[in-house]
């Protein structure tokens, strides 16, 4: 009798089981593997270097990278966006990828955040990187794939591929800052004059972590007084007219 009455309990749980090794080996498009939750879905329609849709409406943003801006609600198109959208385009339009996720799985506008791969394993994001279209852009906490990103970059600027051989995305001297460049993305590249630990004097520009990004930089010294460095991220004006940098992670520090 006591077998009886915890036969359907036993079925259940065999049910279970079945379902979730199915789960775990499958790799069709919709499904979430149990231990990475990585999934396949159809790319409806790109809509720039960086960003697309799939045919279920989801917007997907290719994490970790940046691309220039397409022309967009009456705000023109920056240098080299279209040529990324195009490149987008052939890669992955109307194509089958899967999506990997690190740690934060969406961005503040509801989009999916992804390494996107095509089913012979080309890895889009760092390939939009190492051809030149897009440069890396990462935030905490997701640092995964940051460092084979940065090496597709630092080939691509090497070899003044896409972007890099344009006067907008060319390696600034840090005594070539000026209040131009105000607003951009940049990397730059010169020798450090004066230290602190969470901050330094590099050319015209001062370059800071701020507090919330400090737990990333291991609560050592940034740099050291006389060192040739190469730094990457948005110039800032401050409140006393200092041309500034924060940096917020140590990919943004070379």
């Amino acid at each position: 009798m006591l077998l009886t009455t915890r036969k359907p309990f036993y079925m259940a749980r065999l049910i279970i089981g079945l379902f979730l090794l199915f789960a775990a080996s499958g790799v069709e498009a919709g499904t979430l593997s149990v231990v990475g939750h990585n999934r396949w879905v159809q790319v409806a329609y790109v809509h720039d270097g960086d960003s697309l849709r799939t045919d279920k409406g989801e917007k997907i943003r290719l994490l970790g990278i940046n691309s220039p801006e397409v022309a967009n609600q009456g705000k023109p198109g920056q240098i080299m966006g279209d040529q990324a959208k195009q490149r987008l385009t052939e890669l992955v339009a109307g194509k089958r990828v899967q999506l990997q996720m690190d740690k934060e799985k969406q961005d503040i506008y509801g989009r999916t955040l992804a390494q996107v791969f095509l089913r012979d394993g080309s890895w889009i994001n760092a390939q939009m990187v190492g051809e030149g279209f897009a440069y890396v852009y990462t935030f905490a906490p997701n640092f995964r794939w940051v460092d084979k990103l940065m090496q597709a970059e630092t080939e691509a600027r090497r070899n003044k591929l896409g972007i890099w051989k344009t006067k907008r995305f060319r390696v600034l001297n840090s005594k070539s800052v000026s209040k131009l460049h105000i607003g951009q993305f940049r990397v730059v590249r010169g020798s450090v004059s004066t230290t602190k630990k969470w901050s330094f004097q590099f050319g015209k520009l001062k370059v800071s972590v701020p507090r919330k990004h400090r737990q990333w930089f291991k609560g050592e010294a940034v740099v050291h007084s006389g060192q040739t460095v190469t730094v990457r991220g948005t110039v800032r004006l401050s409140s006393k007219g200092q041309l500034y940098m924060a940096l917020h992670s140590l990919a943004d520090l070379e």
